[in-house]
């Protein structure tokens, strides 16, 4: 199962950094393990397999691999909020500021309005949940569009961080694959079941 294969590569391979930042770079958002990737592809589109989706939305770039994958076997596209000005992004677009967790960057991310729009039901899928600023970035720029948000999923959501209670709270279905509920600096992480 997706579940079990994350945690266990998270305990082999993952390392803790102060500031409660858990590095996974050697499998998910560096260097990509593929096969790993593929099997929580499977159980997002397994879990959201009902909901219509009409596209899957992430930012970029850690979350484009997975959300490529998802789209695929849902069937659908997938789009990614870019973090820069791009001159090759038409004038109409969907912009929304956000802040990364990891490196404490402030940006805005922006969607062009070519690919996104109230006809649209979307996923948001994305490799990390901790504090939710990407999450309700993507929220925001899909409410700009007018398009509907079918939930969010997360390869691997903080649960000791507020992200995940925020967008539940906020009545979004949230779906992690896997939840770390707390890390020691001796190197423990410890699983919600």
């Amino acid at each position: 199962m997706a579940f079990e294969r994350l945690k266990q590569q998270i305990r082999t391979e993952g390392k803790i950094f102060p500031g409660n930042i858990l590095k996974v770079d050697s499998f998910l958002n560096h260097q990509i393990d593929p096969v790993l990737c593929g099997a929580m592809a499977d159980e997002f589109a397994r879990l959201y397999a009902s909901e219509r989706i009409t596209k899957v939305l992430t930012v970029e770039a850690s979350g484009i691999v997975i959300a490529c994958e998802v789209a695929r076997r849902l069937g659908v596209k997938a789009l990614f909020a870019k973090k820069a000005d791009h001159k090759n992004v038409a004038a109409g677009r969907y912009e929304a500021p956000v802040r990364s967790y990891t490196t404490g960057k402030s940006c805005t991310i922006s969607v062009s309005s070519e690919y996104l729009s109230s006809s649209d039901r979307v996923l948001i899928v994305d490799d990390f949940l901790a504090m939710g600023e990407a999450a309700h970035a993507l929220a925001e720029i899909a409410r700009q569009a007018g398009a509907e948000i079918a939930g969010f999923g997360f390869a691997i959501e903080k649960g000791f961080q507020p992200g995940g209670e925020l967008l539940r709270s906020a009545g979004y279905r949230v779906e992690s694959l896997a939840i770390v509920d707390r890390m020691t600096d001796e190197g423990g992480i410890f699983f919600r079941d």
